[in-house]
């Protein structure tokens, strides 16, 4: 039912205007088929939908995402069945999304709506990363790999270099949320170069907060791949880009940036990290590491302690007074507790499954070699806290042989370095492995038997029995000793040999005098 309505108004000559139009009454009662009306009036009709003109094909679209209310119920202590359920609903909802995605983006004119569409595909895989662990991790995984596999990641990374700046920013929002390992790969062999474009120009001093987080998220997931990888964001300007927002206040960029250091100098070799030093890193993880938020401060630490173990640049590292913040963080902090509350409550700790990926551990395990206490310290704690998080899980302890971790971790334990040697034990326990003899920081106090020991650790067991047995080396003898003794009694003939052991005597020495 419609009535006739008349509206006046007045020109700017003075001159009245006649208007007519018919308003439909609210008051009808007729029942109308929903499915041919839309397809009548989509074209002409209109709604209001958040201050935006949006077209009823453009309503239709919003809709068709659920309320993602089911994925907030979901906890750790869920029935299998219900977190199946919920995966098959929402990998189904994905393939839709994508599927939707790809025919927007084959229009010649792109619907305006795309980029609410894109942050509502966000917000649904923001939620199934927050569903507590095991199962928002495993959730969240199938979506990504959805999104991979039917084509929507050609979509984001094409998306990445378009002409509307919202269009841009909210792909690259949805693509960091998806940067899964095997994601990273694709994205590598794909379009590294326009995601890492538009990363950079998400992180402009003029971007607003929001788009420095999706950038800095960005770079810190592409500098956890390879040295190749890595050597090519840095050439785009990729770690220019991380540097520069470490002036930011941000809690979330700052972890971003603290999370990308740490990942650039453990993937990145050491083409990369003499990068780093030319871009005086050392210096900008200082107020990261010495931050209130405990996560900007442990990856803070984690690449500064990373950095130092290479030689290499040592010196340069040293010129930072950022290493004097690793001891302190690791003596006042339990890596249970870490693990559990501050560190499990970052999503973006989720991504990498449960604990760390491998390859990341791997590449920490040189670490534990360190001369470096500091770099060994923090190790060290890391190693214990991915073991509490993998024993909290019940996942497989088996990872700490596969990449060899075994043995670093043992000859840290029996070290003299307290607090390296603690959490190497408190680790090799958590894994059932068992822990070797322990050695006193009082070294002028060890034993026969503790010389033995110190002696094997340093890689000399063929002299082990000439030094506890034959000789009965103490500890007090041990400081004695000089290169003579060594050739004489010890019978170490090969004159590099006994340098090297020299050497590692002045270093335990030197270990006496500081404690």
């Amino acid at each position: 039912m419609a009535t006739q309505q008349q509206k006046q108004t007045v020109t700017s000559s003075g001159r009245f205007n006649q208007e007519r139009h018919a308003a439909a009454s609210s008051q009808s009662k007729l029942t109308i088929n929903a499915k041919s009306v839309r397809k009548e009036l989509s074209v002409v009709s209109s709604s209001q939908m958040n201050g935006t003109l949006v077209s009823l094909e453009d309503a239709d679209l919003m809709s068709s995402l659920p309320s993602l209310d089911d994925l907030d119920i979901l906890d750790s202590s869920s029935d299998l069945a219900d977190v199946e359920q919920a995966k098959a609903k929402y990998t189904g909802v994905m393939s839709s999304c994508v599927e939707r995605l790809k025919e927007m983006a084959s229009r010649s004119k792109q619907s305006h709506m795309m980029p609410c569409y894109l942050d509502r595909v966000s917000q649904m895989v923001g939620k199934a990363w927050a569903v507590p662990a095991p199962h928002g991790q495993s959730l969240a995984s199938s979506l990504c790999d959805v999104l991979r596999d039917n084509g929507g990641l050609d979509v984001l990374i094409n998306n990445c270099v378009a002409d509307d700046s919202n269009l841009q920013l909210s792909s690259a929002r949805l693509l960091e949320q998806c940067l899964t390992q095997e994601n990273r790969e694709y994205v590598v062999e794909c379009g590294l170069d326009k995601v890492v474009s538009v990363a950079c120009g998400c992180t402009e001093p003029s971007a607003q907060v929001d788009q420095s987080r999706v950038g800095t998220g960005l770079l810190e997931h592409l500098f956890q791949h390879n040295d190749v990888t890595c050597s090519e964001v840095v050439k785009l300007g990729g770690l220019d880009a991380v540097v520069r927002e470490c002036r930011r206040s941000d809690v979330e960029i700052l972890r971003h940036c603290a999370g990308a250091l740490a990942n650039l100098s453990l993937y990145g070799g050491a083409e990369n990290q003499e990068a780093m030093i030319k871009r005086q890193v050392p210096m900008w993880l200082f107020p990261l590491a010495f931050h209130t938020d405990d996560n900007i401060k442990y990856y803070a630490c984690l690449a500064i302690a990373v950095l130092v173990a290479n030689k290499e640049i040592e010196a340069a590292v040293l010129q930072s007074v950022t290493l004097n913040l690793v001891e302190p963080f690791v003596s006042t902090h339990n890596p249970y507790e870490f693990a559990n509350t501050v560190a499990a409550t970052w999503q973006h700790h989720a991504r990498r499954g449960l604990g760390q990926s491998k390859n990341w551990l791997r590449r920490l395990v040189p670490v534990l070699n360190s001369k470096r206490e500091e770099a060994r310290n923090l190790a060290a704690f890391h190693f214990c806290m991915e073991a509490g998080i993998i024993q909290k899980s019940q996942g497989s302890t088996d990872i700490f042989s596969e990449i060899g971790a075994i043995d670093p971790l043992k000859s840290v334990a029996s070290s003299p370095n307290a607090i390296a040697s603690k959490y190497a034990a408190q680790t090799l326990r958590l894994i059932g492995e068992e822990v070797p003899h322990k050695l006193s920081q009082q070294v002028p106090l060890w034993s026969n038997e503790d010389v033995r020991e110190w002696v094997r650790q340093i890689g000399f067991d063929g002299h082990c029995e000439s030094f506890a047995d034959v000789c009965k080396v103490d500890g007090d003898l041990l400081l004695q000793l000089t290169e003579e003794m060594l050739r004489d009694d010890i019978g170490m003939r090969n004159a590099i040999l006994r340098k090297r052991f020299m050497r590692e005597l002045a270093i335990l020495k030197k270990m006496v005098f500081l404690f």
